[in-house]
């Protein structure tokens, strides 16, 4: 019995990604693509059907006989919330299976005190929910990602460097408020789960998001599964330690990459340069127009990032990296010495085999991000998948 039951959840999950890479796609059509039998793909599509995730869409073309059904995600009837939970504000994002925005909205912290910050996340769900005109029945779960070491097997905040948080059953706290599921991770996995569901990371197993800004972090795809580490603690890339002499970290560490890269250290560097600059971006508009101080801390802040990349590649082997946040600002003036010292330091021609992209980030993405983690309960196949037989 156990058996068939996980046999059944594996073959409901492949026929949605199917769906959604594919679709609108016959039945026909499914079943040859991940060989399962025409009956069995009829029975699990019903069942799709009046589970509301699924719809029949237009006839398709002929080839010969009647024209096949086709089959369609559901984008009117299910619904998820991601929410980015930052030291200052939440930012929500109600979207559709295919992680499309419906509605948004961004509200101030008045408290950082997990019980006040559960109230305010659940009184702003239901107001969205209200202004979308989206039925309580039809919200499938909320996701949220924040910064941080998070537990999201178990819901639990371990140590947010924002809010100062230790050990908060935050996923619990509001489910309790709210009553219904609510998924937690670090922000940035939930960035990376996004690029997996719906970016180029769906036809890559193997690849890196580096985000850069306020911090650098980092996640992880390997063999096709975000990887979180032994205690959600995997892809603190931005503390890995560049000079050991350097300046002191906010982790409290000396010379990590954040002290190089990450924007509050890149202000930090210009005002000991002498430069009149309060945010990174005077920094770059110094730089663009021909300050050589500028043009040298974003240099050597590029030149950083790419040894530390270059590391990775050489660990990891990734076939894509992406790097997003709000430091792509600084375009070539960062990125061009990076590519230099990846270059410089990648074993063998492993760079060569990567694939570069650079993504601006906006606060809403963050907030998809936070969704992706209920709609990857929809879309993930079992490990097991890989060792079981239909």
């Amino acid at each position: 019995m156990a058996r068939r039951a996980l046999l059944k959840a594996i073959n409901r999950s492949a026929i949605l990604n199917i769906i959604k890479r594919h679709g609108p796609i016959a039945r026909a059509d499914i079943a040859r693509l991940i060989k399962l039998s025409p009956a069995t793909v009829t029975m699990q599509t019903s069942e799709l059907i009046e589970d509301g995730l699924i719809y029949e869409k237009q006839e398709g073309d002929s080839r010969g006989g009647r024209p096949p059904i086709l089959l369609a995600l559901t984008t009117s009837a299910i619904f998820v919330i991601g929410v980015k939970l930052t030291e200052a504000h939440i930012v929500l994002a109600l979207t559709d299976l295919n992680a499309e925005i419906v509605a948004r909205k961004t509200l101030p912290l008045q408290s950082t005190e997990p019980t006040a910050v559960a109230e305010l996340m659940t009184q702003a769900i239901n107001d969205l929910l209200a202004t979308a005109e989206v039925p309580r029945k039809h919200l499938l779960g909320v996701g949220v990602g924040t910064a941080g070491i998070i537990d999201s097997a178990n819901g639990i905040i371990r140590m947010s460097p924002h809010t100062h948080w230790r050990d908060v059953p935050f996923a619990e706290i509001v489910e309790d408020k709210l009553g219904c599921a609510v998924y937690l991770d670090n922000n940035v996995n939930t960035l990376t789960l996004l690029e997996r569901l719906y970016g180029p990371g769906q036809h890559n197993d193997n690849f890196l998001v580096i985000t850069v800004g306020l911090g650098v972090g980092m996640g992880m795809v390997c063999n096709g599964k975000i990887y979180r580490g032994a205690s959600g603690g995997g892809g603190e890339f931005g503390h890995t330690v560049v000079d050991p002499d350097g300046l002191r970290c906010s982790c409290g560490s000396m010379g990590c990459l954040e002290t190089f890269v990450a924007d509050p250290w890149l202000v930090y560097r210009a005002k000991q340069a002498k430069l009149d600059v309060t945010t990174p971006d005077d920094l770059v508009w110094l730089a663009r127009r021909g300050d050589e101080a500028a043009e040298r801390i974003l240099r050597d802040a590029g030149l950083v990032l790419g040894q530390g990349v270059a590391n990775l590649i050489n660990v990891f082997n990734p076939s894509m990296v992406i790097i997003s946040g709000e430091g792509v600002r600084a375009g070539d003036f960062l990125f061009a010495p990076m590519h230099t010292a990846i270059r410089r330091h990648s074993f063998w021609k492993l760079d060569q085999q990567v694939d570069f992209r650079i993504e601006p980030l906006h606060d809403e993405s963050w907030a998809r991000g936070a969704a992706s983690l209920v709609l990857n309960k929809v879309f993930e196949i079992e490990e097991a998948q890989t060792s079981s037989t239909r």
